[in-house]
C-alpha cells in the first residue's frame, strides 16, 4: 500500500463537539495531519459532556492546548498557521476576527491558506449569529416536518443529518477542492459552510415534489417516506420490522414471486389495497423468518435492525469497517482505496502534544515556559 492519500496536509481544528471534529476525523483518517487546538481548561466540551463520543470522532489527531484570548497564545498560532494548509473554526462570525485570527489576518500570513468556517447559518444573512443543533437546522431545513408517519407529529431522528452529512462531510468535500485549488493557484480561500445550507441541499426528493406538484407532500406520503406500498416499513410476528424498497416493478414482482402471492403485483402501489394486504403478509412471520425467506430472490426487503445488531451484520463485518478497542467499537473511514492506506491513531490526551508542536514550530524553551506561567497552553 501506498503512503495515506492527505499526508503532508496539516489542517489546525479550533472545532468542538460533533460536526467539525467529525470532518477533521475524515480528513485524519485519510492521512492528515490533524492538530486539534483546545483551551487549556477543560479542552473540547466532549470530553466530559459525552467521552465516548469524543473517543469515536478524534481518534489520530494531535492536541495542543492554546487561550486565543491571550495575546502571546495567538502569537504562537500564527506561527502555527505559517506551515498549515487549513484551518477549521465553528466559532459565530467575528468571534476569530475579533481575536487576530480570523481569515482577512490569517490570509497575510499564509496566502495558500484554506479558512474553513463551519457554522450553524453560515457568515451571512439574518440567522448567522443565532445558537443552534443538528435539531434546530432539520427543522428550518424542512426535514423534521417531513420525518414520522402520515396523521402524526414530527419524529425526532438518532441520526443527526445536519451536523454529520450537512456540515461535517459538506465542510470536507469544501475543504478538499480548497487545498486542490491552492495547489494550483498559490492563493487560499474562505470556505463558509452553514449547516442549514448544507441540509435543505440534501432535500432532493423534496424540492422534486415541489417542482412536480406545486408544493410539499404531506408527512408520510411523499414517494420515499410512506406513500407507497412496496417502499415501506412492515411490522412482523415478533414485534420487530422490515423495510421493503421494492420500488421499481422488477423487484416488487420477485417478492410476489417469492411469497407465492402473484396478484400483488396488480395492485396500485398508492393504494390501501396493497398497503393491508402487505401489512397482513409480514404479519405472519418473524423479522428473520422473512430475511431468511427472502434473501436469495433480489427483492430489496431487510430486516430493520438496532445499532447493536448493525455491528454485528456479516456484510459490515466483511467490509471492515468496525473494530473493536478494549471490547468497544470504533468506526473506521467508510472508504476503500485500491492503493492507499487509512490512519487510526489514538485519542489524545488534553494539550499531550502543545510542546512539542510549538517547538517544532520554532519557539524556544523561554517562550513556551512564559506561555506556561500565563496559563495560555
Amino acid at each position: 500500500m501506498s503512503n495515506p492519500l492527505l499526508s503532508g496536509i496539516r489542517i489546525l481544528d479550533l472545532t468542538r463537539l460533533l460536526p467539525g471534529p467529525f470532518c477533521s476525523f475524515y480528513l485524519a483518517q485519510l492521512g492528515a495531519e490533524v492538530i486539534k487546538l483546545e483551551e487549556p481548561q477543560g479542552g473540547d466540551y466532549a470530553r466530559m459532556l459525552a467521552p465516548e463520543l469524543f473517543t469515536l470522532v478524534n481518534r489520530g489527531k494531535k492536541s495542543v492546548t492554546l487561550d486565543l484570548r491571550q495575546a502571546q497564545a495567538v502569537t504562537a498560532f500564527h506561527k502555527l498557521v505559517e506551515d498549515a494548509d487549513v484551518v477549521i473554526e465553528s466559532f459565530r462570525p467575528g468571534v476569530m476576527d475579533k481575536l487576530g485570527c480570523g481569515y482577512q489576518q490569517l490570509k497575510l500570513i499564509n496566502p495558500r491558506l484554506v479558512y474553513a468556517a463551519l457554522t450553524g447559518y453560515g457568515q451571512t444573512g439574518p440567522y448567522k449569529d443565532r445558537a443552534g443543533h443538528d435539531m434546530n437546522y432539520c427543522a428550518y431545513a424542512g426535514v423534521l416536518e417531513q420525518t414520522g408517519v402520515a396523521g402524526g407529529p414530527p419524529v425526532l431522528s438518532n441520526f443527526q443529518s445536519a451536523d454529520l452529512a450537512g456540515g461535517a462531510l459538506t465542510c470536507a468535500l469544501g475543504i478538499l477542492a480548497a487545498v486542490i485549488g491552492a495547489r494550483v493557484s498559490g492563493q487560499g480561500t474562505l470556505v463558509d459552510v452553514g449547516m442549514l445550507d448544507g441540509t435543505l441541499a440534501l432535500q432532493a426528493l423534496s424540492l422534486a415534489t415541489i417542482r412536480s406538484a406545486g408544493q410539499s407532500a404531506q408527512r408520510g406520503s411523499d414517494m420515499l417516506s410512506g406513500g407507497l406500498a412496496n417502499y415501506n416499513i412492515y411490522a412482523c410476528a415478533d414485534g420487530k420490522h422490515v423495510a421493503m424498497a421494492a420500488l421499481e416493478p422488477k423487484f416488487f414482482l420477485n417478492f410476489c414471486q417469492a411469497v407465492g402471492k402473484p396478484e400483488l403485483a396488480g395492485l396500485p402501489a398508492n393504494g390501501a389495497a396493497l398497503r393491508n394486504a402487505l401489512e397482513a403478509l409480514f404479519s405472519t412471520r418473524s423479522r428473520d423468518e422473512w430475511e431468511l425467506l427472502l434473501a436469495d430472490h433480489d427483492c430489496c426487503v431487510s430486516g430493520i435492525y438496532s445499532p447493536q445488531e448493525a455491528l454485528d451484520n456479516p456484510q459490515v463485518k466483511a467490509r471492515g469497517l468496525i473494530r473493536s478497542e478494549d471490547g468497544k467499537p470504533l468506526l473506521d473511514l467508510p472508504i476503500k482505496f485500491s492503493d492507499a492506506d487509512s490512519v487510526h491513531g489514538d485519542c489524545p490526551r488534553l494539550g499531550a502534544d502543545t510542546f512539542a508542536v510549538l517547538a517544532a514550530a520554532g519557539m524556544d524553551e523561554a517562550e513556551l515556559a512564559a506561555l506556561s506561567a500565563a496559563s495560555a497552553i
